[in-house]
């Protein structure tokens, strides 16, 4: 993939599109999964991340947001696993020598991902630069988050290829959001992670297990639920949407005996996992030296983190760390 649309406008379309339809977890998922993180931190990081955590959450969306943009971005989210089968190179070198960059970029590389940027992540804490910190750690838990996700390890991603068209947005954001005020999101303290590569994979394939599962019970209660109750119309704003109805959604939940709530809790333990694991491998710089002047929680400094960016390289998005 050759294209790369200019960096300023991912920033244009932020602002005026704040809340555009996206695959994944869902806006509220991906902001409660990076909140509670910062919770699992340890002393030497957490006061950083508190003080900036409106900043972490927010911009725990971004990612999804710069797909509209960027078309480099989408394959980042996801991974179809029934193109690479069990023998899949762990080392981006050996899986583009394998497969070639195009064709990983086809089928999904969120886990080689991951790695990249905990090296990101894990450079801007060594060289305290506390925007960049901020910036990786709220992407790197977007994509954690995502690999967390049964329905980001498959090329039938929303059931379209089984006739249960709609079932991604159902698991990952109608479930979280009828159910999950209620969800139990304290996961204890994030660890250190001795091999990011090989965790990202652990992350991977554990989702892809449980993929028979989403599908098959959705599949089977669709079978014996009355055909006229499974969906209902709700209104959203100024918009009505046709939803899954909360009768159909409990049901489905049930049968789940709680694999969204599972997920999303390990997401939380891992996501700080990552960004605890990055402060480590830097050599645990002390954060109360950063400049929290410099950092702004709420909004991009648009020209400051371009500019930091193109400093480092970054702004290109091809390209991965073994």
């Amino acid at each position: 993939m050759k294209r790369l649309r200019l960096f300023s406008i991912f920033f244009l379309l932020l602002f005026l599109f704040p809340n555009g339809k996206i695959f994944s977890w869902g806006f509220w998922a991906h902001k409660k999964i990076n909140h509670m993180a910062v919770f699992t931190l340890p002393p030497g990081m957490i006061s950083f991340y508190k003080k900036n955590i409106d900043y972490i959450t927010e911009h725990a969306v971004d990612p999804d947001r710069r797909r509209n943009v960027i078309p480099e971005e989408g394959p980042r989210h996801y991974i179809d696993m029934e193109h690479y089968g069990d023998s899949v190179p762990q080392f981006w070198k050996d899986a583009v020598a394998k497969y070639g960059e195009d064709s990983l970029n086809e089928y999904g590389i969120v886990p080689w991902h991951i790695v990249k940027l905990t090296y990101m992540l894990t450079d801007a804490f060594r060289k305290k630069e506390g925007l960049l910190i901020l910036h990786y750690s709220a992407d790197l838990g977007h994509y954690v988050a995502d690999a967390h996700v049964p329905l980001h390890t498959t090329e039938n991603y929303n059931g379209q290829l089984s006739g249960q068209t709609g079932i991604h947005d159902f698991w990952e954001s109608r479930l979280p959001e009828l159910y999950g005020e209620n969800y139990d999101f304290f996961t204890g303290k994030a660890t250190y992670i001795e091999n990011p590569q090989t965790e990202a994979w652990k992350i991977v394939h554990e989702s892809h297990a449980a993929l028979d599962s989403v599908l098959a019970f959705e599949k089977s209660l669709t079978d014996t639920f009355p055909s006229d109750q499974k969906f209902t119309y709700e209104q959203r704003g100024t918009t009505t949407k046709k939803v899954y109805s909360k009768e159909f959604s409990e049901k489905y939940n049930q049968l789940l005996k709680g694999m969204v709530e599972r997920r999303l809790r390990l997401a939380i333990q891992r996501v700080g996992g990552y960004w605890y694991t990055a402060w480590i491998n830097a050599g645990s710089p002390p954060l109360d030296e950063i400049e929290y002047k410099e950092i702004f929680q709420k909004t991009w400094d648009t020209t400051k983190i371009q500019d930091l960016l193109q400093k480092r390289g970054t702004l290109k998005t091809k390209g991965h760390i073994d």
